[in-house]
């Protein structure tokens, strides 16, 4: 793979503090020691993307580190987003863990706050939530000061673009408007560009926007978007993912095609072409499909 195919691209931060629509996509790690994947879709995405997001034990399933991840995405030369959750280590090992990444050249960092170990594939292991994402926040940008959490003095000091995650689909105005509140104080501890929850309706994104604006948040807003599969998992996504919705128009495209790929590329090319003018940038959240990205990304002209 071309380090000068990569370095076409800049990087999140240069795109986003430009202006330009960045575009990052996701890796989940492999849950094992078989890196084959993660080298492949590196390749893939060369040149095409601002980023790539590494999820962290994503839907509290064991695999590999986040960390050691995004370090081989570093070494060949992408732009990776360490995703942090509070779930599994306490404030000393997030603490390392962060300082660990800026060592490693790692600049880019997302503060999640993790889903619960029952959903996951060890129900038994114990959570930490020491922190949430909003103290998160605050810890990054305290060792960006030269602190750890209780004053003491670093040997050096880390710098990142700190993002967060806002979910702009809550099914209830009572809840969107709790999300902008949380949005609002991820800000004031830190955050610097957020990444939203799935969306697949473009009216839901811009009455987001529209929200925003109203409040003069200037933060910059990258829409997630996912490569919707089949109808049975837009249907499984309304019953048990909180704060995703995909409209029944789009349930029936999925149901009345016999080619799935071509028609999650159409509806994704629909609704990117309407969001682009009224975001910073789209999170492509491939689960699987990650050698259509390409495709869609060119489509777009991205």
């Amino acid at each position: 793979m071309s380090e000068q195919a990569i370095n076409k691209k800049p990087s999140l931060k240069e795109a986003l503090l430009k202006g330009d629509f960045a575009v990052t996509c996701e890796i989940g790690p492999p849950k094992g020691t078989d890196t084959k994947e993660i080298y492949e879709t590196a390749e893939m995405l060369a040149g095409l993307v601002n980023g790539i997001n590494v999820t962290d034990l994503q839907s509290s399933v064991m695999r590999l580190g986040s960390l050691t991840t995004c370090h081989i995405l570093k070494d060949l030369g992408h732009d990776p987003v360490f995703q942090v959750t509070c779930r599994d280590r306490n404030r000393l090992a997030l603490q390392s863990d962060i300082l660990s990444a800026y060592v490693l050249g790692i600049r880019n960092i997302l503060s999640l706050t993790g889903d619960h170990v029952t959903v996951g594939d060890h129900p038994q292991a114990k959570p930490v939530y020491d922190l949430d994402s909003v103290s998160l926040l605050y810890t990054i940008s305290k060792l960006e000061e030269g602190y750890d959490l209780v004053g003491n003095e670093l040997k050096g000091k880390p710098s990142f673009f700190k993002g967060a995650v806002v979910n702009p689909g809550a099914d209830t105005e009572a809840s969107l408007n709790l999300q902008l509140i949380k949005m609002q104080k991820k800000i004031e501890a830190g955050a610097e560009f957020f990444q939203t929850q799935a969306v697949f309706d473009d009216a839901v994104v811009e009455k987001f926007m529209e929200k925003i604006d109203k409040l003069n948040i200037k933060v910059p807003v990258m829409i997630g978007v996912i490569l919707l599969k089949s109808e049975k998992m837009a249907n499984y996504m309304n019953k048990n993912v909180p704060g995703i919705f995909v409209p029944k128009r789009i349930i029936d495209k999925m149901a009345n095609t016999n080619d799935k790929v071509s028609m999650c590329l159409e509806i994704l090319y629909d609704l990117i072409t309407k969001i682009k003018p009224i975001c910073a940038g789209v999170h492509i959240q491939a689960l699987g499909w990650e050698k259509h990205v390409p495709t869609l990304i060119k489509n777009l002209n991205l």
